[in-house]
């Protein structure tokens, strides 16, 4: 994962931010957001360039009228930029329980293929697997489609071997809370995520003065804030492997920071001065809308 300093992540996180609902990015909107969020214009355009280079989006036009439309691969890695974040939030209000199945996958690949076998291991990881062993990964996630079509793409499919089971014991170790904090490193992710809530726990008190207030929020200060809030947030959660509740410490602090993002940036949005102007994150709040009712929104206190 790249540091948070990296000069082209917080670009391109603002850049795949102003998307709209069918992928394409507007640059206009783009330059707007930029100038409010400190972004220089060379940064932005090389930015979207790179996008181009890559092969995620197609460019219409020119200068502020150009259109960036997204090919497949553009679409799967903006899907990417929102999926986990949802996949979050819905599992803290999920009201069926995991199902006790871990899910092994076991690959022998020859060296001369050890490009695709890094790839493979790789992703095992982004869907929140871990390694028991060389070439042995456990996840409590129903990932078996995934991996088969990873598998596939790489031409690795005869190398692949999946399980499941319902018991799993590591080191004569069985207990569930114990083998997710052997596998994965909550301890060090539980830390990052408390100190996103010390360092954000403020925002809603102050954003709920400023509504009672019938003050406004500036663009100047609500885009600034969201980019920064949001890359904050998106450093824990692209570590996070969204483990089950049952398998996370009490309370978890993973929890109390998804509540309190949703919350910031709903009170946020209820008062910014200029709304009629491109929001960054628009179709990200439109799905965790859809997926947290205003009334069913976790709160720390509900943590499992």
């Amino acid at each position: 994962m790249a540091a948070i300093g990296d000069g082209d992540l917080p670009t391109r996180m603002l850049v795949f931010g102003v998307a709209r609902h069918d992928g394409a990015i507007a640059a206009a909107d783009v330059f707007a957001v930029a100038a409010a969020c400190h972004r220089s214009t060379e940064q932005v355009r090389s930015c979207l360039r790179r996008l181009v280079g890559e092969g995620l989006f197609r460019r219409e036009g020119v200068g502020q009228h150009a259109v960036y439309h997204p090919t497949d691969d553009g679409l799967r890695a903006l899907a990417a930029f929102a999926s986990r974040a949802i996949r979050a939030h819905v599992q803290d209000t999920q009201r069926d329980g995991w199902d006790g199945r871990w899910h092994l996958v076991g690959f022998a690949v020859p060296e001369a293929r050890r490009s695709a076998r890094d790839t493979l291991r790789d992703h095992l990881v982004v869907l929140g697997g871990a390694a028991i062993h060389n070439g042995l990964y456990v996840s409590p996630h129903p990932w078996d489609k995934d991996v088969v079509a990873t598998a596939e793409q790489l031409d690795l499919v005869d190398h692949v071997t999946l399980a499941v089971t319902d018991e799993l014991s590591i080191g004569g170790e069985s207990d569930r809370r114990a083998l997710a904090a052997r596998l994965w490193p909550l301890a060090d992710l539980a830390v990052r995520y408390r100190a996103f809530v010390d360092r954000w726990s403020s925002v809603p008190d102050q954003l709920g003065t400023m509504q009672r207030r019938r003050e406004r929020l500036p663009d100047t200060a609500y885009l600034p804030g969201a980019l920064a809030m949001g890359l904050a947030y998106r450093s824990c959660l692209d570590a996070d492997p969204l483990l089950p509740p049952e398998l996370l410490p009490r309370p978890w602090p993973g929890r109390e920071a998804r509540d309190l993002l949703v919350r910031s940036r709903r009170l946020a949005l209820r008062i910014r001065a200029e709304s009629d102007r491109p929001a960054l994150f628009a179709t990200y709040d439109d799905l965790v809308d859809g997926a947290l009712p205003p009334d069913d929104h976790p709160t720390a206190g509900d943590a499992p």
